[in-house]
């Protein structure tokens, strides 16, 4: 009998939840996490206290992720030794880097696994139940999660992981040694899975990796070092590999994202294609032409620009200058229409100087940012820059720079949505607002938050145009005109058998 045919003292199936911090990539980690629990037979539990099993799949990015999950793991001692049956896993980037220190600070954790074994959460959560408190930590992997059940909240959209890894050295980062080197997804695998996604009614895609534009450089290059461009299978191979368009035109070694943009804008039944995150040093001419003349490719572009100081890009590793990355953003503005663009930045780097952080602020200006997320430099053991030691920026001081930043930003925002006030806008209906059940959200191509009324409820996944009526720093208001598509996918999406 497996740990999910078990039953609970009340007779019933066990029970899950899944805590996710960080990025969209652990978010995509955390459903098939579920999809593998419920394959397992265990159900989701509405909240944490009322679960058989807890799963907090973590983030190591910037230091409060520590404190969070510790803060956390406090609370869970307690459920623990009220209810000793109750299983506690931690997964993730913090797991895979700190794994000994998990045990230590929480010895009543019963699973700690990394970012390479998802695969096996529910079979680890069994043997811990039959021996114990258990640790698997893969140094890496070259197996993508996508073959593995998924348990999607969201059923008209879905993240597609399009590369696992990265190999950028950016001094601040630590998701190369968590994460591992940079590995592409077969192509014709993904475009196989974008195609199952749109059977089952998803029309929204967002495609995954730490450097996605530089997506399909590992593959044909392989396949070039191979001095046989065909690939193991002949010219099917490679098309399988690496595309079509690689496969029957000039077979160089290069990045595949812009072909891959193409090939699942081209998929019928998706309406939407967006992506997460390119790197500015790789935006490539040939993507944006992708995103322009690809009508399904959303007009919103990600671009973290870390700092506007050419002294602190060259000491983050980023392999541009600002100039560079004005030049890269106003030619993917001037090739896509109505262009919307968000970006990260880093206050406080070792050795920002108030020059520096003048140019970070003349730079967000003028690329009148539609929004950011913006952190203050916090260091990572295993990084370069935490050994910076002696060239940390004082506290209050990135605190107060921060606060200009922000300042900035908002501004930019605001103007931003305030330019759309009489416009009428393409939603994607998400669901109630969180705030008040009886306002319908939803988001614009360019990723704009709209609230809007309807007489008549609107499922989650429906297409309409509204009347932007009201424009705030963070979101929109309007008037519902017409519904254009209904919402076409099922209830729920059938997760499969182990």
């Amino acid at each position: 009998m497996t740990a999910g045919e078990r039953v609970g003292e009340n007779g019933g199936r066990r029970s899950y939840f899944v805590r996710t911090y960080g990025c969209q990539m652990n978010e995509h980690d955390t459903e098939r996490i579920a999809g593998l629990l419920e394959a397992d037979n265990l159900v989701a539990a509405p909240t944490m206290a009322d679960a058989d099993v807890i799963v907090l799949n973590t983030c190591c990015i910037r230091e409060n992720a520590d404190n969070k999950l510790y803060g956390q793991l406090g609370h869970l001692k307690r459920l623990k030794e009220e209810r000793p049956e109750v299983q506690i896993a931690v997964a993730g980037c913090l797991a895979q880097k700190d794994q000994d220190l998990v045990r230590r600070r929480a010895p009543h954790v019963d699973v700690v696994f990394g970012t390479h074994n998802v695969a096996r959460a529910a079979d680890l959560l069994s043997e811990a139940r039959v021996s114990g408190p258990v640790t698997e930590i893969l140094a890496e992997s070259d197996e993508f999660p996508s073959a593995l059940p998924v348990r999607r909240d969201a059923q008209h959209a879905a993240w597609v992981t399009i590369q696992i890894g990265c190999d950028n050295t950016c001094a601040f980062c630590i998701v190369p040694s968590v994460r591992g080197r940079e590995i592409s997804r077969p192509f014709g695998e993904l475009i196989d899975e974008v195609r199952r996604l749109a059977a089952d009614g998803v029309s929204e895609v967002t495609l995954l990796g730490q450097n996605v534009n530089s997506y399909g450089r590992d593959v044909t290059l392989s396949l070039r070092r191979a001095n046989d461009a065909s690939g193991p299978d002949g010219p099917a191979g490679a098309s399988w590999r690496a595309g079509e368009a690689w496969a029957s035109g000039r077979r160089t070694a290069r990045p595949l994202f812009g072909d891959l943009l193409r090939a699942v804008g081209a998929v019928d039944g998706i309406e939407r294609v967006r992506f997460t995150s390119p790197h500015p040093k790789d935006l490539r001419a040939d993507v944006i032409a992708a995103m322009a003349e690809t009508l399904a490719v959303c007009e919103h572009l990600h671009l973290p620009l870390q700092s506007g100081s050419d002294e602190v890009l060259r000491a983050m590793h980023r392999g541009y200058s600002a100039q560079r990355y004005l030049e890269r953003l106003e030619a993917a503005r001037a090739a896509v229409d109505d262009l919307a663009v968000s970006t990260d930045i880093i206050v406080g780097f070792p050795g920002e100087t108030e020059r520096d952080f003048a140019d970070t602020l003349e730079l967000a200006a003028a690329a009148s940012f539609d929004s950011a997320f913006t952190f203050v430099f916090s260091p990572r053991p295993g990084t370069e820059a935490a050994e910076m030691v002696d060239r940390f920026v004082d506290p209050g001081v990135s605190a107060e720079r921060m606060e200009r930043l922000r300042t900035v930003i908002e501004r930019s925002a605001r103007l931003g949505n305030e330019s759309r006030v009489g416009r009428v806008e393409e939603l994607l209906v998400e669901g109630p607002s969180k705030r008040d059940p009886d306002t319908l959200s939803g988001r614009t191509r360019q990723n704009r938050l709209v609230h809007f009324a309807s007489a008549e409820p609107l499922r989650t996944g429906t297409y309409a145009r509204v009347l932007v009526t009201d424009a705030a720093t963070f979101h929109l208001s309007g008037e519902l005109i017409e519904v254009i598509a209904p919402a076409r996918h099922r209830t729920r999406i059938p997760v499969a058998a182990r």
